[in-house]
C-alpha cells in the first residue's frame, strides 16, 4: 500500500469528519465493548418562530458527559435560563448513565457560572490574548438507577 496523502484544511467535508469520528467510535466499541456514544443538545428556541437562539451541545460516551459549546445571547443571560439548561444537560447525562461531566471554558467566558453550579476546576492552560486561560472543569453526576 502506498502511503496516504496528508493534508491540512480549515474546511473539512462533513463526510471526512464522519470517517474520523465513526472510526474512533468503532475502535472504542471494540476496545471497551460499550456502544453508548450519543450527541446531546439543549436548545433555547424562540416560542414564536421556533428559531434556535442558543444552547448547549455535547455528547455522552463511556460514562462521561462532554459539554462542548454553550452560548446564550446577552438578552437571555442572568435570567436563570442558562442554569436551567445546564441542569437539564447534567440530568440527561445522568439518565444516560454518566458518572461525571467535563468541559472547558475561557477565563473571560463563564468559569464562575459553572463553579456556582458545583463544577470544580482541574486544570488551566494559558492561551491568547495574554493573561487569558482555558479552564477545565468537571462535575460528578448521579447516574439514573
Amino acid at each position: 500500500m502506498n502511503p496516504p496523502d496528508i493534508i491540512v484544511t480549515d474546511a473539512p467535508e462533513a463526510a471526512d469528519l464522519a470517517v474520523v469520528s465513526d472510526s474512533l467510535d468503532r475502535f472504542n466499541i471494540d476496545a471497551s465493548g460499550i456502544a453508548d456514544r450519543r450527541p446531546l443538545a439543549v436548545l433555547a428556541r424562540d416560542p414564536l418562530t421556533g428559531k434556535t437562539l442558543g444552547g448547549i451541545t455535547g455528547r455522552t460516551s463511556l460514562g462521561l458527559l462532554f459539554l462542548d459549546v454553550f452560548f446564550l445571547p446577552e438578552a437571555l443571560r442572568g435570567s436563570g435560563i442558562g442554569s436551567r439548561m445546564l441542569q437539564m444537560a447534567e440530568a440527561e447525562g445522568g439518565r444516560r448513565g454518566c458518572r461525571a461531566a467535563v468541559l472547558y471554558t475561557i477565563s473571560f467566558q463563564a468559569p464562575e457560572f459553572y463553579k456556582k453550579h458545583g463544577w470544580r476546576e482541574f486544570g488551566t492552560i494559558p492561551c491568547d490574548p495574554p493573561g487569558t486561560s482555558r479552564i477545565f472543569l468537571t462535575k460528578d453526576l448521579q447516574p439514573a438507577t
